[in-house]
């Protein structure tokens, strides 16, 4: 009977999912194999085991970790004068940069026994946070060398000898890292790099020696200017065969030292006026040992997956963390300053556009930190969640750019004026930079999260894939024949959940135990799990290989997927921290804007899937009704914006982390303000009560003499029109030049 089976029903199946399905090249065959699958895995498997992402706790610290962000980040942070750097110095002081190498903030995440900290991803993470909340040049500067760069990939590929003599040197500043990967030929295909080196024997350091000479050409490259080791990715070719019979071997990656003969450092590129160094650097015929190969000669060929590797995790930190800084920074001082700054008699933000708006800032602060801490707490365990790391770039990126396009234009002419008081203008040109790196978010959104996410999540599609694609047919057929039964069933349990909970919106819906009332987002989340993976079986089967070039129905399962993990990072995290009432409005806001937007994805794939009436029966199955979420109310988005405009626990909680400024800085300027404000609250009131608005000193004399308010009373009102006034002025310049 198996033998039958295999014949007429898997051997034809196999033909056909050999046509249908979308064909994989080596680079991204590569790319999925780098990294792996985690909680979004089981977002797409239609019923998520909530225990594991729940059971895994909150991420925590230890003593030294704590302790260094208590002591030399904090110190750090109080030596930045953000606006020497970036538009007077246009680098960091000699002095931050001794600082830096003194207290190893390059050597983050390189282990104590090679003189490092030897910190886990979450110390990595909050370290990065809150030095972006002061500057972003600086941020960036401790960022790169802990990120994809010769560091991590010396820990996970080199040799003992490479570890040995660079990991120290790389940790105590000696050495200055930097990666180039980026050419003119290649930006986010880095793939399609032209940058060559040959195999070859030359004359080095007096000895005939087996190397390779390489040419390349490198751009857009982060401490480039600066760095002394260059971590190089090529592509190496053997036309003489000295290593063997392959003459295309592959992407390789190798330490150079920026001194060796035949490389050029470029003069910096100026990236949207942000202070980093970057630029770009060239090697003529540089001649490079075979053991400058990271890894040695057994590594050949392999780059392309170590760096993979690398970005899987270091993705999922690097730009993530600064986002979630910029934007825990943007709610705080904009719920400061639309609680302190007044127009028409009362402060902007009881003005009901505003409200909302903030309210915006506020959620998106929420599910950035909160996703943030669910992706390190995963990479502590070990986890290299490629997938997840993909979406926390894209959207953490894209989120900040909201954050701080709202928080802009609720500060108005305070944020547009530049000069040292402006604290929101330098993030507001940094975005589109980190927008664009580590994978540009469009081609992020429209090629990768879905593009990978729904083949390596899929319990049995990769299989199949591999055995319509073995080269011995039989042994493709039986290891074909052995998924179907089990695939088959899989898609009939999904349709049936799919359906069901799509027509009774969600209600019979699972969720797992001590959640509380919040037990109604998790079924919804269970319902959308169901729908999406039903929606990928469909979608699959009747586009197959035409899916991966219908770029935007893949870009909007993408952002489903991608909603999905942002939202369930969000339920963990209002768990993790006791279910705290006062922070409910920022849950309910922020589930309320997830679940529309991945309702309003799912409807523009069906209103757009290229073959209408499958786009017809899929909303049919899956959404009969239409949406079903509204956005959050007026009512909901006021508790939202109260609470970032309110000193308490919950904005406390909310922006923990951020640097509170110097003596005298914008941002102590405008937190003094806004807690002078609010102790006053009560006497103000007494006064506009008396008919006294205004808090000049002839005002306040006369509330005194009308016994409105005590002398003691006035006195403190009068510190809090001073600090008020203070926080809202801007910079002028005598002349600039």
């Amino acid at each position: 009977m198996s033998n039958l089976r295999q014949k007429w029903i898997t051997a034809p199946l196999l033909n056909w999912i050999k046509k249908v399905l979308p064909p994989i090249s080596d680079t991204e065959r590569e790319a999925m194999e780098a990294g792996e699958v985690w909680w979004d895995a089981q977002l797409l498997s239609g019923k998520p085991d909530w225990n594991q992402l729940l059971d895994m706790g909150p991420p925590e610290l230890t003593d030294a970790e704590q302790a260094f962000l208590d002591g030399p980040v904090e110190e750090l942070c109080r030596m930045v004068d953000d606006w020497k750097i970036t538009h007077e110095d246009y680098d960091i002081s000699p002095e931050l940069w001794e600082f830096l190498k003194k207290n190893r903030f390059f050597g983050i995440i390189i282990p104590e026994e090679f003189g490092g900290l030897g910190f886990s991803p979450t110390a990595h993470a909050q370290i990065v946070t809150k030095i972006s909340t002061r500057s972003t040049t600086v941020g960036v500067t401790v960022m790169v060398p802990n990120s994809l760069g010769p560091g991590e990939l010396l820990m996970a590929h080199g040799t003992e000898e490479q570890k040995n003599h660079f990991l120290p040197r790389l940790a105590d500043g000696r050495e200055i890292p930097c990666f180039g990967l980026t050419s003119p030929e290649a930006g986010s295909d880095a793939a399609a790099m032209v940058d060559r080196g040959v195999v070859c024997y030359q004359e080095y350091n007096g000895e005939r020696t087996l190397g390779m000479r390489v040419n390349w050409h490198k751009r857009y490259i982060t401490l480039g200017p600066v760095a002394t080791i260059l971590g190089l990715a090529f592509k190496l070719y053997d036309p003489e065969h000295i290593l063997g019979e392959e003459e295309e071997l592959g992407i390789t990656v190798a330490l150079v030292p920026t001194d060796t003969e035949g490389v050029t450092i470029g003069q910096r590129h100026l990236p949207a006026m942000q202070a980093f160094q970057n630029g770009p650097n060239w090697g003529k015929d540089v001649f490079i040992p075979m053991d400058w190969v990271i890894g040695g000669q057994d590594n050949i060929g392999h780059g392309w997956h170590m760096l993979m590797s690398a970005l899987a995790a270091g993705r999922g930190i690097s730009l993530p963390s600064l986002s979630t800084g910029g934007a825990k920074m943007a709610a705080r001082t904009t719920g400061a300053y639309a609680s302190i700054r007044e127009q028409f008699g009362i402060p902007i933000g009881k003005f009901e556009g505003v409200q909302r708006r903030l309210a915006e800032i506020a959620s998106i602060a929420y599910v950035l930190d909160s996703a943030h801490k669910t992706t390190t707490r995963a990479l502590d365990q070990g986890r290299k969640p490629a997938v997840v790391s993909a979406i926390m770039k894209a959207h953490a990126t894209n989120g900040l750019r909201q954050a701080v396009n709202d928080a802009m234009d609720i500060h108005a002419g305070k944020a547009i004026m530049d000069g040292p008081l402006n604290y929101l203008g330098n993030v507001y040109r940094a975005v589109p930079v980190a927008i664009t790196v580590e994978g540009a978010n469009i081609l992020t959104r429209s090629l990768m999260i879905f593009g990978q996410g729904a083949i390596r999540c899929h319990p049995y599609l990769l299989q199949e894939m591999e055995a319509a694609t073995n080269d011995n047919r039989e042994e493709g057929i039986k290891a074909l024949d052995a998924l179907l039964p089990k695939h088959m069933l899989f898609q009939l349990k999904t349709f049936c959940r799919a359906v069901f909970h799509g027509w009774t919106g969600g209600l019979f819906a699972s969720s797992p135990k001590g959640v509380g009332d919040a037990a109604k987002y998790y079924r919804q989340m269970n319902r959308y799990s169901a729908v999406l993976t039903l929606v990928t079986e469909i979608s699959l089967m009747s586009l197959g290989g035409a899916l991966k070039r219908k770029e935007l129905i893949s870009a909007r399962l993408g952002d489903v997927l991608s909603e999905l993990y942002l939202l369930s990072a969000m339920l963990k995290r209002f768990k993790d921290d006791g279910s705290p009432q006062g922070d409910r409005p920022l849950l309910e806001f922020a589930m309320r804007a997830g679940m529309h937007n991945i309702e309003v994805s799912l409807l523009e794939v069906f209103h757009n899937f290229p073959m209408r009436f499958v786009g017809q029966v899929m909303q049919f199955l899956t959404m009969p009704w239409g949406h079903s979420i509204r956005m959050a109310s007026d009512r909901q988005a006021r508790a939202c914006a109260e609470l970032i405009m309110e000193p308490g626990e919950s904005r406390d909680r909310l922006t923990q982390g951020v640097f509170l400024g110097n003596e005298g800085d914008g941002v102590d300027l405008v937190e003094k303000a806004f807690l002078h404000s609010h102790e006053t609250a009560d006497i103000r009131a007494k006064m506009k009560k008396g008919g006294v608005r205004a808090l000049d000193d002839e005002s306040i004399d006369a509330a005194v003499s009308q016994k409105l308010i005590s002398e003691e009373e006035a006195k403190k009102i009068r510190i809090t029109s001073e600090a008020v006034h203070k926080a809202i002025q801007v910079d002028h310049f005598e002349k600039l030049t």
